[in-house]
């Protein structure tokens, strides 16, 4: 049985990560057809970091990415401490509705988003063209919310709460409190959470597409390429996107490896 779960589990990661070898591969290869490799050149990546338009649509994701993640963490954080002092009955209602956003198809989402938007901006603010750049940091940050949520509230559920009434017991006010002590003893899911945040956001398509408006970021361009043959500088493109979100998932199971680790010498030593 063990065996065959072996064999399984090597075939579903080969299944998952062999159209990223061939597209990395592919950004090496002087030629054009991917199905067979002529010779290794950086040419690829060269016509990349020359194609200014490319490079612009790469700056308006990342700009994208880096504040809706800001945002959601700092909003999350907050939210998820909110929830995790309700009634336990109450929290498990608010968390069963903020894990909707994440179950709801983003289509369903994007539409809902852009008709709110065009609504709001031609019936309030009277804008004809109401899908700008807030429309899609709104957007990202809305849908990246219930994701940091997702990586705070467990850390809250594993910190004693003897910790906060003892800082406040030396003199702490509730905010100093929260500052020095749970921010520091949550900070591992607030980092995971903004690394998720982030990840998601920058590879975001159908409901960046329906809000994004004259904004437009590098998967909504990158759409359009696929009614044509696409050119070899964006598999060189793709696969530096590919490497960044691997380093950063790498990134955020180390931190949590690390948080868990302490947790555990630290109730080994308490023990």
């Amino acid at each position: 049985m063990k065996h065959a779960n072996r064999i399984m589990t090597i075939l579903i990661f080969v299944f998952l990560y062999i159209p990223m070898v061939v597209l990395i591969v592919a950004s090496f290869n002087t030629g054009r057809d991917i199905t067979q490799f002529e010779s290794f050149t950086f040419r690829q990546y060269e016509a990349m970091f020359k194609d200014r338009s490319l490079l612009k649509l790469l700056g308006n994701s990342l700009l994208i990415s880096v504040l809706a993640s800001m945002v959601a963490t700092v909003f999350g954080t907050v939210a998820a401490v909110g929830i995790n002092g309700l009634n336990p009955r109450i929290r498990k209602t608010v968390m069963t509705l903020t894990n909707i956003p994440m179950t709801n198809p983003d289509i369903v989402t994007g539409i809902s988003l852009s008709l709110l938007f065009v609504f709001v901006g031609s019936r309030m603010l009277g804008q004809k063209n109401s899908l700008n750049f807030w429309t899609l940091l709104i957007a990202h940050i809305t849908f990246n919310l219930p994701y940091v949520i997702l990586n705070v509230m467990p850390k809250l559920k594993q910190m004693d709460p003897a910790l906060t009434n003892a800082a406040m017991d030396l003199g702490c006010t509730p905010v100093q409190a929260f500052f020095k002590v749970t921010i520091h003893e949550i900070l591992p899911g607030i980092v995971s959470g903004a690394i998720m945040a982030f990840t998601m956001s920058l590879d975001d398509f159908v409901i960046s597409y329906f809000v994004s408006g004259n904004f437009v970021t590098l998967p909504v361009e990158i759409y359009t390429y696929t009614k044509k043959p696409i050119q070899p500088k964006v598999y060189a493109m793709f696969t530096l996107l590919f490497v960044t979100i691997l380093v950063l998932m790498v990134v955020m199971n180390l931190i949590q490896l690390r948080a868990d680790r302490k947790k555990a010498v630290s109730h080994s030593a308490q023990g």
